[in-house]
């Protein structure tokens, strides 16, 4: 029971005590207007047609099994991210199939999408499913590099994609470098390839949006490679400027590993994401993770990373 009307004097200044807290979290939320935006990054297995062995017996451009397809789909509905990069996805129909079991799964629909095509892989492809509109995409395959005294390419070029979340313009890049897979003997798991695939793209970066204007960006993808190697250094620093902070994305254990190798079973961190020193201020502390549900790499060798942005 309320006291009486001559005692209010004490009832109305404890009530706003009681109830500052509530009321300032909730003007917060109401005048301030943040936006969260959560970023994920997967490679999806070879989501295209290839040579498989399906019930113990090769088959020629069999299209990836629908065990496998359903998994990936688990995944993606259960982190639920608003902004989904993909590698190793492969012509524009089976992405447009993705992209249609995802918006028909009751999920909030990724209303804009963007694939594209690398000069030197003609199989495994990048693209991007978004709730937020595009502001600009772009994709580069003319990025040229030096390798035993011939010209080539990123495999599957770059891509960039410019978003605006609640008045903040920021950038998005997707790659995927090359696999450790090699025919060379003189440049061992094509670590060599990978580094100057990276230092191309890093370059370009570096160029158009230079350090010290402070740009807003992520950069991210299947870097096939070790945190300790020269392709992932070269996207950190250059000498004393910090270009890039690595995300750190672990599962519900704790562990960083992001791909498993069956064939000499092993487990490596070759995903990444990377934030500019503008953009980590965005960063919420904590929500970078890597999905590990039940069968997860039943649906690809990847694990797939993702982290959260206020805006």
């Amino acid at each position: 029971m309320f006291k009486s009307s001559g005692d209010s004097g004490e009832l109305i200044p404890l009530l706003i005590r009681v109830f500052r807290p509530f009321c300032f979290f909730l003007l917060s939320f109401v005048f301030c207007g943040g936006e969260r935006v959560r970023v994920a990054s997967y490679n999806v297995k070879n989501y295209l047609l290839m040579d498989r062995l399906v019930a113990g017996r090769w088959v020629k451009d069999y299209p990836k099994p629908e065990i496998e397809n359903s998994i990936v789909r688990s995944i993606i509905r259960r982190v639920n991210p608003d902004i989904l990069a993909l590698q190793e996805i492969g012509p524009p129909i089976y992405f447009h199939d993705l992209w249609r079991d995802l918006n028909n799964s009751g999920l909030e629909p990724y209303r804009y999408s963007y694939w594209i095509q690398g000069e030197e892989d003609e199989k495994r492809h990048l693209a991007l499913l978004s709730r937020i509109p595009f502001e600009t995409r772009k994709v580069y395959n003319e990025l040229e590099f030096s390798y035993f005294g011939e010209k080539y390419r990123p495999r599957r070029g770059l891509m960039e994609v410019e978003f605006q979340s609640n008045g903040t313009s920021w950038r998005l890049f997707n790659l995927h470098l090359k696999s450790k897979w090699t025919e060379r003997e003189d440049d061992p798991k094509a670590a060599s390839l990978r580094e100057k695939e990276a230092r191309a793209i890093r370059d370009y970066i570096r160029q158009t949006y230079p350090p010290e204007g402070d740009p807003l960006h992520i950069v991210l993808g299947d870097f096939n490679d070790y945190k300790n190697s020269a392709a992932i250094r070269r996207f950190q620093k250059v000498n004393q400027t910090t270009l890039h902070d690595i995300l750190p994305c672990r599962d519900s254990m704790g562990y960083f590993w992001t791909h498993y190798y069956k064939k000499q079973d092993s487990y490596d961190r070759i995903d990444y994401i990377f934030a500019s020193p503008r953009m980590m201020n965005h960063f919420i502390e904590g929500s970078a993770r890597i999905a590990d549900q039940v069968r997860c790499l039943e649906g690809s060798d990847h694990r797939m990373i993702y982290a959260d942005f206020d805006f």
